[in-house]
């Protein structure tokens, strides 16, 4: 699992309790390990499998999960769906087709909306997954409060069973930590540069495209000095990235970018 050492507190700042994804009938172990490495990207660790085919444990499925030992470590197997769901309050049922069964049809913002609601009252939500082959069947469709359905092409709508459960998990990772990231650039350790270093290095760069007549005819050379100037007031320099670039130049000059040490030697020395 990769570490980052500079994770910023909001980042982890989620009280939502995290909804449950429960696999029905899955095929293959790799699709249970991939599912369950989407889950720990996005902090889910409650993973429910209902009657996989392959049996369980499943090496496969801890091979293809890279490392989310805590997700597979936890798994629980059912015999059937509705013992998976059963200590749950809400359910959705994940599926890309149309169903005769009416209910509620949300995108995975809107589901993670309420998802995250419930979840922050510490009520247990959960997602159920189809088989690889066909989904879920219209009688486990029946057992969910709403369906989810993804704004895929529907010319082409089957997701394999990891990417829709990441789907699902992004959006309600998003929701519930209101979209914090978990790093920024600091300002503190890259703070901008000042305006007057940034003019020194207009006059430093300047100054050498003289010397080597890039401003050809002169009377463009003041618009051509303006297109230089609007190019680096885009990238909204640091103190460091200035440094550099002036370091470029010197270079580009010809000349050494700082003194170098030299040994005193005694002439006198035999």
């Amino acid at each position: 699992m990769s570490k980052n050492a500079k994770i910023r507190d909001e980042a982890r700042a989620i009280t939502a309790r995290p909804p449950a994804v429960i696999l029905c009938e899955p095929q293959l172990g790799e699709n249970i390990g991939t599912a369950a490495r989407a889950m720990a990207n996005f902090g889910l660790v409650d993973l429910r499998i209902v009657n996989p085919r392959d049996g369980w444990p499943s090496e496969k499925a801890r091979a293809a999960a890279s490392r989310a030992d805590h997700v597979i470590d936890k798994v629980q197997v059912f015999e059937t769906t509705e013992a998976a769901i059963a200590d749950l309050n809400f359910v959705y049922a994940t599926t890309a087709r149309s169903r005769e069964v009416p209910k509620p049809v949300r995108g995975p913002d809107e589901a993670a909306v309420k998802a995250v609601d419930l979840g922050e009252r510490q009520h247990g939500v959960g997602y159920l997954f189809g088989r690889e082959r066909w989904g879920l069947n219209n009688e486990e469709v029946a057992l969910a409060d709403e369906i989810v359905t993804l704004p895929v092409d529907p010319d082409f709508a089957s997701l394999n069973i990891a990417q829709a459960v990441l789907v699902c998990a992004y959006e309600w990772r998003k929701t519930a930590s209101k979209g914090e990231l978990p790093f920024l650039l600091s300002e503190e350790e890259h703070p901008p540069a000042s305006k007057d270093d940034i003019l020194r290095m207009f006059e430093h760069l300047e100054g050498s495209l003289d010397e080597v007549s890039f401003f050809r005819p002169p009377e463009r050379r003041p618009h051509m000095v303006r297109n230089l100037r609007n190019i680096f007031q885009k990238a909204e320099l640091s103190e460091q990235e200035v440094r550099t670039l002036r370091g470029v130049i010197a270079a580009l000059e010809r000349r050494e970018t700082r003194p170098r040490k030299t040994r005193d030697v005694d002439e006198t020395e035999a």
